[in-house]
């Protein structure tokens, strides 16, 4: 295998490690901690292995469906960096703005964005589309998190926000 099989992974990997460092940039520090959560939140370590297995998940999606289709696979590839673009938008809006209420519709639409990569992905590459059914899971509970969240204490993030 030569670099240039190996070069196309790598940029995927390299485009969802953009996305994910949005976590490194905002963090949840004190502000999350203070917050009232449901009961049913994970622990908070459970959150960068998970995320770290699905950005793998998500390049090779995307890697599988370059190969099959190359630069014809532009709309489909458009619709991959938005995604990915949503996703890395979403720890600005609750941990950077600390707006949980804004990052919710945020996540719907990444919610929206990774539903239509499936329903595009899966004719061209069927292991590509199933690589994000995963992703749509973990983000329906991400969601679900965020609204139990935003509703817990949406009296004082309105009224603290930065």
């Amino acid at each position: 295998m030569s670099f240039s099989d190996v070069f196309p992974l790598l940029v995927f990997l390299g485009l969802n490690m953009a996305a994910a460092s949005s976590g490194a940039f905002f963090m949840p520090g004190q502000w999350y901690e203070d917050l009232k959560k449901p009961r049913w939140r994970p622990p908070n370590w459970l959150f960068a292995p998970a995320w770290t297995v699905l950005f793998l998940m998500i390049a090779v999606a995307g890697w599988r469906i370059f190969e099959a289709r190359g630069l014809a696979a532009w709309p489909e590839l458009a619709l991959y960096l938005g995604s990915l673009g949503l996703n890395g938008a979403w720890s600005w809006l609750f941990f950077g703005r600390r707006r949980p209420d804004q990052a919710f519709f945020e996540l719907v639409a990444l919610w929206l964005s990774i539903a239509a990569m499936i329903v595009v992905f899966l004719p061209i590459d069927r292991t590509a589309g199933l690589l994000l059914v995963p992703y749509l899971c973990w983000v329906t509970f991400a969601g679900a998190l965020n609204f139990a969240i935003w509703r817990l204490n949406r009296e004082d993030i309105l009224g603290k926000t930065p």
